[in-house]
C-alpha cells in the first residue's frame, strides 16, 4: 500500500537531537518540513548520553576553545528555554596529584569559568574534602577537591521535545518510519519512505536533503551521492551504569581514571546514581544495536572503588545503556582526542540535488547546530526567515528559570493528596504542560489505569497522543525514566494499552507489530 505524495522544502533524515532540532528551527521560519526516522525520536544515541548540558570541561586540555565556549553559552540559553529539563549541578572534583598537578586543573576551572561570557551559575572554588560534607564518600586519601557547576538535563525529553515544537509548527513527524532510497531527479529528491508499524510506503519530495542520520550518516550519504564522501563519522561506544544510590547529597563527582580518562558520577532519579562513560572504537558497519560489555562495567565500577569509601560492584548494577557517539572523523588515533565539534557540508548529487550532511554534535550544542544549518540551507533554499530558537522556550519550558519549585508548589496545591513524586515528575518532565495531563483530574482515580511505578493512563494517553510514543521502551525509559520503577506487570499491561488503545489515542490506525 501506499501514501499520497508529499511535498517539501526539506526532508531530514533522523530524529536524534541533530534532526529534531533542525526540523524545529526549519519549521520555526516557514519552511515545510518531513522529519523520518526507523526508530524513535532519539533512540539511536541522543537517548544515550551522560545527561548533561555543559561545556566539556575535559575538552580544554585539547585546546577545544571555540566548542566549549559555544557550548558554555548555549548552556546558558537552555537554562531559560527549558527550565523543567535542564537544571543547575554542582560537581566535586576530587585532586589527584600523581594524574594533573593543581594548577592545571585551577586554570582549567579558571577558563571553565570565563569562557562563558554571561555566567549565571556559581563559580569554582576548592574544597577541604576533610571537613566538608562532599567529602565524606570519599576515601580518606583525597584531601583537596574543587566544585565548579555544569547542568544536568533529560536527554531524551529535550530531543521529545524539539519534536513536538516542529510538529507544532507545521512539521511532519514520522517516527518508526525508515528512509528507504531517493532519486535526485535534478534540484528535487524523490524519496521512498516505509512505515515500520504497517509496511506502507510513501513517497516524499523534498527540494533538500538533511541527513542528521548519526552513527547511519555515512551510509546514508553514499546511498544520496552514490560516492564516498571525503567527510565522515567515527563510531565510538559510551557505556553507562546505574546503580542504588552510592551517598546522600544533591552534588555530582568528576572522578580522573589512571588512563587520563574521566567519570562522572552523578544522583539519578532519586534513588539511584549514574556513572559514565566509557570510549570504546567501533567499526562495524553498518552500525548494529550495541550493548555494555562485562569489561566496561568492571572498569567504571574499578575506577569508582578507587575513590569512594563503599566498594563498587558489577553486582550492584541495575540498569545501563550504550551508544555510538557519531564524531566528526578527524583523523586522531587516540579515541578521547577527536574532536566533540561538529561539521557540516553541502554536497550535490548526481543530477544536483543538495544534501546538507551533519558530522558530529551533542545535546548540548544541538539548537546552535541547527542554527549554523539554517546558516547553510539558506545557500540554497530562498525565504529562509530569521533565527528565533534562542528566545523561545521548549515546550513546558515557559516559566522563569530558577522557579521549577514554584511550579511543584503550585500542582501540590492543588492536588495535595497526590504522591509528591508524582507531582514532581510531571513538573520536571513537562513543566507548564503537566496542567494538559491533569486537566479535568480532581482524583488519582481520575488518572486512569495504574501501571505501578507512579505510572497512571492519563499520562500515557498524553505520551501517545503528544509525543510521538508508540512502543512501551518509549514511555518506560526515552519519554520517562520509569522503567526503573514500574513492575513487569505493569510492563505487561502497558503493552496490552498500547497495541489495544493507543491508535484510538492518537487518531490513526498503525498498530504496534
Amino acid at each position: 500500500m501506499t501514501a499520497p505524495e508529499t511535498m517539501a522544502d526539506i526532508l531530514v533524515i533522523g530524529g536524534g537531537i541533530n534532526g529534531s532540532a533542525i526540523a524545529r528551527d526549519a519549521s520555526g521560519r516557514g519552511l515545510s518540513v518531513v522529519l523520518c526516522d526507523r526508530m524513535d525520536l532519539g533512540e539511536g544515541t541522543s537517548s544515550k548520553s551522560s545527561k548533561l548540558i555543559h561545556g566539556g570541561l575535559r575538552y580544554l586540555e585539547y585546546f577545544e576553545f571555540r566548542l566549549v565556549r559555544e557550548a558554555l553559552g548555549e548552556r546558558e540559553i537552555l537554562m531559560k528555554t527549558a527550565p523543567h529539563v535542564v537544571w543547575p549541578q554542582e560537581f566535586i572534583l576530587p585532586h589527584t596529584r600523581a594524574l594533573r598537578p593543581a594548577w592545571m586543573v585551577r586554570l582549567g576551572l579558571f577558563l571553565y569559568d570565563h569562557l562563558c561570557r554571561k555566567r549565571t551559575l556559581p563559580s569554582c572554588h576548592s574544597v577541604d574534602l576533610r571537613n566538608e560534607t562532599v567529602g565524606k564518600p570519599l576515601k580518606d586519601s583525597f584531601r583537596l577537591g574543587y566544585s565548579y557547576w555544569d547542568c544536568r538535563s533529560d536527554d531524551a525529553r529535550i530531543v521529545a521535545l524539539n519534536a513536538v515544537d516542529a510538529k507544532t509548527r507545521g512539521a511532519e513527524v514520522l517516527t518508526r518510519t525508515s528512509f528507504v532510497e531517493a532519486r535526485d531527479l535534478g534540484g528535487v529528491w524523490e524519496a521512498q519512505l516505509r512505515d515500520e508499524l504497517t509496511g506502507e510506503d510513501r513517497t516524499v519530495r523534498a527540494k533538500v536533503i538533511v541527513n542528521a542520520a548519526g552513527p547511519w550518516a555515512n551510509g546514508v550519504l553514499g546511498g544520496l551521492l552514490q560516492r564516498k564522501a571525503k567527510e565522515s563519522v567515527r563510531n565510538v561506544k559510551g557505556s553507562h551504569i546505574v546503580l542504588p544510590k552510592l551517598y546522600e547529597g544533591d552534588h555530582a563527582y568528576f572522578l580522573q581514571n589512571d588512563d587520563k580518562r574521566i567519570l562522572f558520577v552523578i544522583p539519578y532519579e532519586h534513588d539511584y546514581t549514574m556513572i559514565g562513560n566509557t570510549d570504546v572504537s567501533y567499526d562495524e558497519d553498518p552500525p548494529q544495536p550495541v550493548e555494555i560489555s562485562p569489561e566496561e562495567v568492571k572498569y567504571m565500577c574499578d575506577a569508582c572503588t578507587k575513590y569512594f569509601r563503599k566498594p563498587v560492584e558489577p553486582k550492584d548494577v541495575v540498569w545501563s545503556w550504550s551508544g555510538l557517539r557519531p564524531l566528526y572523523d578527524d583523523g586522531q588515533d587516540d579515541i578521547s582526542a577527536i574532536t566533540r565539534d561538529y561539521e557540516m557540508h553541502i554536497y550535490s548529487g548526481p543530477n544536483g540535488g543538495n544534501v546538507l550532511s551533519i558530522f558530529g554534535g551533542k545535546i548540548t550544542t544541538g539548537r546552535q547546530l541547527a542554527e549554523s544549518a539554517m546558516k547553510r540551507l539558506a545557500e540554497v533554499l530562498p525565504n529562509v526567515g530569521p533565527s528565533w530558537t534562542h528566545a523561545q522556550h521548549l515546550p513546558g519550558g515557559n516559566f522563569p528559570q530558577g522557579s521549577y519549585e514554584t511550579l511543584v508548589g503550585m500542582l501540590r496545591a492543588r492536588y495535595p493528596d497526590f504522591p509528591e513524586r508524582l507531582l514532581e515528575g510531571y513538573a520536571r518532565r513537562y513543566g507548564t504542560r503537566a496542567w494538559s495531563i491533569l486537566e479535568g483530574v480532581r482524583t488519582l482515580e481520575d488518572l486512569g489505569e495504574d501501571f505501578g511505578g507512579l505510572l497512571f493512563e492519563a499520562e500515557v494517553q498524553f505520551l501517545v497522543r503528544e509525543e510521538f510514543a508508540v512502543r512501551p521502551d518509549d514511555i518506560l525509559w526515552r519519554r520517562t525514566k520509569l522503567g526503573l520503577t514500574v513492575p513487569e506487570e505493569g510492563v505487561a499491561r502497558l503493552g496490552e494499552w498500547l497495541t489495544q488503545r493507543a491508535p484510538a489515542a492518537r487518531g490513526d490506525t498503525r498498530m504496534i507489530a
